[in-house]
């Protein structure tokens, strides 16, 4: 029963941290996608789309902090790649997500 619990404890903080960062995986994935939306429309740029991205995560209860986003825009494609720190439930372990999109740009054909 004395390895028990803790062993029950260790598993319960593992599932809570698999679920923190899948979490914020998601939301930096959608802000990646919202930045690489606007980027890669008729009239925006690379500024926009980076701009978006910022404001989806920080309009976000989903705890990330630390957020970096850049972009880039060619006449081709528009990437955009929002790195985060989430939240950690471990003690002096601070997990980082990067996750990036990248979409054709529009164009008038």
């Amino acid at each position: 029963m004395v390895i028990l619990l803790p062993a029950l404890f260790a598993l319960m903080f593992l599932g809570m941290q698999a679920a923190l960062m899948y979490q914020g995986r998601a939301v930096a994935l959608a802000a990646a996608q919202e930045g690489a939306r606007e980027a890669a429309s008729e009239t925006g740029t690379a500024v926009s789309g980076i701009r978006t991205a910022e404001s989806f995560v920080a309009a976000s209860t989903s705890g990330l902090t630390g957020t970096v986003v850049v972009g880039q825009r060619t006449a081709t494609e528009a990437t955009i790649t929002v790195s985060a720190t989430t939240l950690s439930v471990v003690p002096g372990w601070s997990p980082t997500i990067t996750q990036s999109a990248s979409l054709p740009v529009e164009r008038v054909t």
